[in-house]
């Protein structure tokens, strides 16, 4: 039995067509975005948004202004009194500032206490609820017994609930009452402004004609150096009413929040004063 070599003929397998030539040729395949900095693949991360730098006043900063402002006075006025008085509103938000940053943290002895309070109105619900059971032997609390249990366990409640409603309230008092003591300052400075621009008259640089009596005050001032100087006063009551404003910022109390506006008030109508007198300076 012989055995016929058959012969295999292997034939070239054609290329697969493309699917969608088309697309593939007008659509390249998409470039690999490069890694972020966080890990392959991870997505950058974006800027966390900060606080916006002018919705609040900064302390710090009005600060410094009133001590450039103080700088002007002492170099176009040396050793006048309004300088001093601009020394002394520095002086009043320094300890404002420092004042401002006690208001804000928590005072935690009072908050201990009033927690404390707290439990005990608890626990002495839960007793009087408790004492309203009747004693062992008998079937029930006559209406005379149960009346006096629960009169004894309500009074006692109330007792506890008044303490607590006082050491609740006794931390922002404390607080408040330190505050209109800044603010009873700045009111006093804002006066004792308007006490220093209140002989500068510009009728006087308008008409010469009026004779000046023994007890007249002195013209020293032309009227450049009066506008600076009634200019001055007006900053200065600008800022004692901001200075005042920072204490709204850390303390929501309706009497600090009267004695603010009550300021700005003050502080707005003596401003608007010294404009008109600035307004007959720069018409004469």
């Amino acid at each position: 039995m012989t055995t016929a070599a058959k012969a295999v003929i292997v034939r070239p397998v054609p290329p697969m067509p493309a699917k969608n030539p088309d697309r593939s040729a007008k659509n390249p395949a998409p470039r690999k975005r490069p890694a972020a900095p966080g890990g392959e693949g991870a997505a950058p991360e974006r800027p966390m948004p900060e606080t916006a730098p002018f919705s609040h006043l900064d302390a710090v900063k009005v600060l410094d202004t009133i001590r450039t402002l103080r700088a002007r006075i002492s170099e176009r006025f040396p050793d006048s009194g309004l300088s001093r008085v601009c020394g002394e509103l520095e002086k009043v938000c320094a300890q404002s500032g420092r004042r401002i940053e006690w208001i804000s943290r928590p005072i935690w002895p009072l908050r201990l206490l009033r927690y404390l309070l707290l439990a005990l109105v608890a626990l002495g619900a839960v007793l009087t609820v408790a004492s309203l059971r009747p004693p062992a032997g008998a079937e029930r609390l006559t209406l005379a017994e149960f009346i006096q249990t629960l009169e004894a366990g309500m009074n006692d409640v109330v007792l506890i609930s008044v303490g607590v409603f006082f050491v609740w309230t006794l931390e922002t008092r404390l607080k408040s009452r330190r505050a209109l003591r800044a603010l009873h300052e700045l009111r006093s400075i804002a006066h004792v402004i308007d006490m220093h621009q209140l002989t500068k008259d510009p009728d006087r640089m308008v008409d010469h004609r009026r004779p000046d009596t023994p007890s007249s005050p002195k013209a020293t001032l032309d009227a450049y150096d009066l506008k600076r100087y009634l200019d001055y006063c007006s900053e200065m009551l600008s800022l004692a009413g901001k200075v005042a404003a920072l204490h709204l910022q850390k303390l929501d109390d309706a009497t600090v929040v009267a004695a603010v506006n009550e300021i700005e008030t003050l502080t707005t109508g003596l401003c608007r004063k010294i404009w008109q007198k600035i307004d007959m300076v720069d018409r004469g």
